[in-house]
């Protein structure tokens, strides 16, 4: 049997969780009482606005969707993917940008996790969880290589990782969906 995943882009405020919501809404009304769904929250709260941010996102999601647990987990994705992941459990991941920012640039505190492997090394696995996954697997994240180059290596190193990273995760993916404005754009569906 072979699992779809949906990999969900697009930009900040566009709709992609939304959508993500949405799926898990559709899972848990399928099959209601056997069906499950998680989201594997990848943020990390390192300031007063983002731990707001993240409280209200927590509250909203709760309201929309009491079904879905959630679990934190900013670092080893792969490995919280094949953790919970089982046929009748839908896993959403939110997001892979923030991942990737904390794999690539790790805030240092007392509370921060620490990255053990490279981003790669991370990327690599991360594809490896979804082609191992039992249930389906729907992914947030941002595409933001539509704006000018940016100024920095360090930021132009970090939209060519993320580039690189959306085009792995896509070709992994059954369905890929384009956000803008709340309104979906298919870029890649399961032949009919």
């Amino acid at each position: 049997m072979t699992v779809e995943h949906e990999f969900i882009l697009g930009g900040q405020k566009s709709g992609k969780s939304r959508r993500a919501e949405q799926r898990a809404i559709d899972w848990l009304a399928a099959a209601p009482g056997t069906h499950c769904a998680v989201l594997i929250a990848t943020a990390q709260a390192y300031d007063d606005e983002m731990q707001e941010r993240i409280v209200r996102h927590q509250a909203d999601r709760a309201e929309r969707v009491p079904g879905m647990r959630t679990i934190e987990e900013p670092i080893e994705l792969a490995r919280a993917i094949v953790t919970q992941s089982a046929p009748e459990t839908l896993v959403v991941i939110d997001c892979l940008t923030l991942w990737l920012t904390n794999l690539l640039m790790p805030v240092r505190s007392e509370t921060a996790r620490p990255v053990t492997r490279t981003p790669s090394a991370h990327a690599t696995m991360l594809l490896i969880a979804l082609r191992e996954a039992r249930g389906p697997v729907v992914l947030v994240g941002n595409e933001i290589g539509l704006g000018v180059i940016p100024l920095g290596r360090e930021t132009r190193a970090f939209v060519d990782a993320l580039g690189r990273l959306n085009q792995d995760v896509a070709t992994a993916c059954g369905r890929v969906t384009l956000m803008a404005a709340g309104l979906p754009l298919s870029l890649k569906a399961p032949a009919a």
